[in-house]
This record gives structure tokens, C-alpha cells and sequence, in this order.
């Protein structure tokens, strides 16, 4: 027993305490990111709004601080055992730049999918008789009717105005994930501004809110691969069907490299412009 108590606290100690940490944070950050969503989308009287790509601007700002609020509160969740990533676009941004060991990229992703998917599950769980009573306002009968029958609830898609073509889509995708981790990067550099541990979260909420407000619309701004994976992998199996994969023009792919290309960009660009000089003016 003892022994098996051992294990346990060993595995704790390493990449298991690592692993749980980043589950709770991603399902905190689905939790509340699908959750504003859904409220916007479903849960407010009279909403009857398209979704979530397609809606007014009172919503689309109640969506990007809401995704904002939770990214931060995911962070604070998760920060202390695993440094809370929570995308893994953060992920393999820190391991190209050297501060996140190879080994542990592929458990992070994993631990970060699943947490994605089971936050997606409990708003779907919460909001169950909201988006039956939207679907029937909008006389949706299917959940693989092409409007989407509030799929937008749960994952991204391309705006109407790129008819099909992807490559815009892509892009957004990268430019709006090489600014986050270019943020992050910004944020929780000691030599940059000395931003306190405590408000790094903060900050990176309200990067989150920026990117959303001014490069939101294109794609819906997963820029995080497990963000619109898990939920895409919950909703196929309870019966969306092509809404989820392979998506609209076979977008489902692009929430998924694009922001991976954009993660392991940033690095780069901010240690040519910005790592690199405080290295040079403030050495250890």
C-alpha cells in the first residue's frame, strides 16, 4: 500500500501532476469559452442569432471577453503544475524555442484534447434544452442540416465571405496564433517588463480579447488546435456529422495546422525582435 501511495506521489511529482493540470485547465477554458458561446448563441432570450461566426456585434463582444475571462481563469487553474499551455500551439511554441522538453509535446496535446472535449461535454449537457428549443425556432430537424444546428457552439468555421477557399482561413489561423504566443511570450518574459506571475493570466486574457476583436471574424479564432478539436470530436459523435468533420468545405483541418504553423512562428519572430536585445542588455 505504502509503495502503491509512492508511485502515485512519484507520478504526481513528474508528467502526471503535469497531465491533470492541463486536462482542468482545457475543460475550464471549454467550459466557459463554449459556455459564453452558447449563451450568446441559444441561451438569451429572443438571441435567435446564426452561430457563433455569424452573430451581432453585442454578442461578438460578449464572446471575445467571455473567451477571454475564461482563458484567464484556465490559466490561474493551471498555471502552477504544468504552466498552463492549454493550446497545443503553446505547447510546441515552447518546445521549438527550447523550453519544453520534445518528450512531453505529445502527452500535453493529448491531456489538452480530452480536457477540450469533455469541457464541450458539459455545456452540452447544460445547454441540451436550449439548443433543442433553438433548433426548433429555426426549424432545424437534423443536426446535420447545413445550417449547422448551433454546432457554431461548440467549434470554428469560415466566414461566408471566402466561398469554400481555405487559404484565407489558414492564414487568419496562423496571424492570430503567432500573436498569442507572441503575447505570451511578451507576458511571462522576467527580462521584458517584469509583469508579475499573479497578473500574467490576466494579460494573456485580455490578448485573447484583442486577437478575438480584431482578427476573430475570419474563422472564428480557435487559434488553438485542442480548443476546436475536442469539441469537433464531441459533437461527430453525437450525431452532427459532416457539420463537425469534415466541416464546411473540409474546414475541419484548419483550426488544427494553422495555429500550429502560427505557434511555432512566434518564438522566432519575438526572439529576433525583442528576446534576443534584453538577452543582450539584461544577461543572467
Amino acid at each position: 500500500m505504502a509503495q502503491s501511495s509512492e508511485t502515485v506521489a512519484n507520478w504526481r511529482a513528474g508528467i502526471g501532476g503535469e497531465l491533470l493540470s492541463e486536462f482542468l485547465g482545457t475543460f475550464c477554458l471549454l467550459a466557459f469559452g463554449a459556455g459564453v458561446v452558447a449563451v450568446a448563441v441559444v441561451g438569451l432570450t429572443g438571441s435567435g442569432r446564426t452561430p457563433a461566426i455569424f452573430v451581432g456585434a453585442g454578442d461578438w463582444l460578449l464572446i471575445t471577453w467571455g473567451w477571454a475571462l475564461a482563458v484567464t481563469m484556465a490559466v490561474y487553474v493551471a498555471g502552477g503544475p504544468s504552466g498552463a499551455h492549454l493550446n497545443p500551439a503553446v505547447t510546441l511554441a515552447f518546445a521549438v524555442r527550447g523550453d519544453h522538453p520534445w518528450h512531453k509535446v505529445l502527452p500535453y496535446w493529448l491531456a489538452q484534447v480530452v480536457g477540450a472535449f469533455c469541457g464541450a461535454a458539459i455545456v452540452y449537457a447544460d445547454y441540451y434544452p436550449a439548443i433543442n428549443a433553438w433548433n426548433a425556432a429555426h426549424k432545424v430537424t437534423s443536426r446535420m442540416d447545413p445550417s449547422g444546428a448551433a454546432f457554431g457552439i461548440f467549434g470554428t468555421g469560415p466566414a461566408a465571405y471566402f466561398n469554400g477557399n481555405m487559404v484565407g482561413p489558414f492564414i487568419d489561423q496562423v496571424i492570430g496564433t503567432a500573436f498569442l504566443v507572441l503575447f505570451v511570450l511578451a507576458i511571462i518574459d522576467v527580462k521584458n517588463l517584469g509583469v508579475q506571475a499573479n497578473l500574467g493570466p490576466l494579460l494573456i486574457g485580455f490578448a485573447v480579447a484583442a486577437i478575438g476583436m480584431s482578427f476573430g471574424v475570419d474563422a472564428g479564432y480557435a487559434i488553438n488546435p485542442a480548443r476546436d478539436f475536442g469539441p469537433r470530436l464531441f459533437c461527430f459523435l453525437e450525431g452532427w456529422g459532416p457539420n463537425a468533420f469534415p466541416g464546411p468545405y473540409g474546414y475541419w483541418w484548419v483550426p488544427i495546422l494553422g495555429p500550429l504553423v502560427g505557434g511555432a512562428i512566434a518564438p522566432f519572430v519575438y526572439d529576433f525582435f525583442i528576446g534576443a536585445t534584453l538577452r543582450v542588455r539584461k544577461p543572467d
